[in-house]
């Protein structure tokens, strides 16, 4: 998709006054050479999304605007551009919308309070040219296709999310997620990723799949989980770069589905 040309960026958020910020600094940007546009909401970035003499190389969207949400803008350019890289630039705490993110296909995602925002987002940008448009669809059909137990269930159900800080320590676990372990969500948080997976598979992650994540890439694949009585299972997982150097993981265990085979 990135050529010699200039990035054309759509950026859309209600706020006239950080659409300004960001155009300036995005085309200011010495990593990336782009031009913005702004639009103030998503009926507007709609229309020019699908005017014929435009053609957009990113979306950079807020989440929260009047009427709707970037989930559901995203929804509608999916219709007509299915692989168009969309970042979104929010106030919304991660945790709040993570399986949101995944299903609906965001590419990436930026916090607006973070503290370098505006030498981060050139960044996310440029990865998220890079990227295919969204999280591979392939890993979350599979965690969408088997549950917690093994069982088959609606692609909307929620699957079992945790997030990671930079300390490498569980920041939010949900119940479903810590109970594939057979702990509670309280024990899980605030315990290091690494008590959840035998030695052999810490140093399987730590080489092949942290690396990967890190340089901003999504990770997905079989690994081995840990549980609480010391027994193991094969587990499908998804790992995604958050803001602030946290990770997204979601995970479904696929053990009994497999011996039911």
């Amino acid at each position: 998709m990135q050529t010699d040309a200039p990035l054309s960026i759509l950026h859309v958020d209600d706020d006239d006054a950080l659409g300004d910020l960001v155009k300036a600094y995005l085309e200011r940007a010495d990593a990336l050479d782009c031009t913005v546009a702004t639009a103030t909401s998503p009926a507007d970035a709609l229309d020019r999304l699908r005017a014929d003499d435009t053609d957009f190389d990113c979306i950079v969207s807020d989440y929260r605007m009047p009427d709707t949400n970037g989930i559901e803008f995203l929804r509608a350019v999916r219709e007509t551009h299915s692989e168009l890289p969309f970042l979104l630039f929010s106030g919304e705490e991660t945790g709040d919308v993570a399986a949101e993110m995944i299903r609906a296909g965001v590419t990436d995602y930026l916090h607006k309070h973070s503290d370098d925002w505006d030498t981060m987002l050139g960044r996310r940008v440029e990865h998220a040219v890079g990227a295919d448009g969204q999280f591979d669809p392939e890993a979350v059909a599979e965690l969408d296709a088997v549950d917690g137990d093994g069982v088959a269930g609606s692609p909307t159900d929620l699957r079992p999310l945790a997030v990671v800080g930079s300390d490498e320590r569980f920041d939010r676990v949900d119940a479903d997620y810590a109970d594939l372990y057979d702990y509670d969500s309280d024990e899980v948080t605030g315990k290091h990723w690494t008590e959840l997976h035998p030695d052999d598979e810490v140093a399987h992650i730590r080489t092949h799949v942290l690396p990967v994540v890190r340089e901003g890439g999504t990770w997905t694949g079989r690994s081995t989980g840990l549980r609480a009585d010391g027994s193991t299972f094969t587990e499908s997982k998804l790992v995604a770069p958050l803001d602030e150097d946290r990770l997204l993981i979601a995970v479904s265990d696929v053990s009994t589905a497999e011996h039911g085979e």
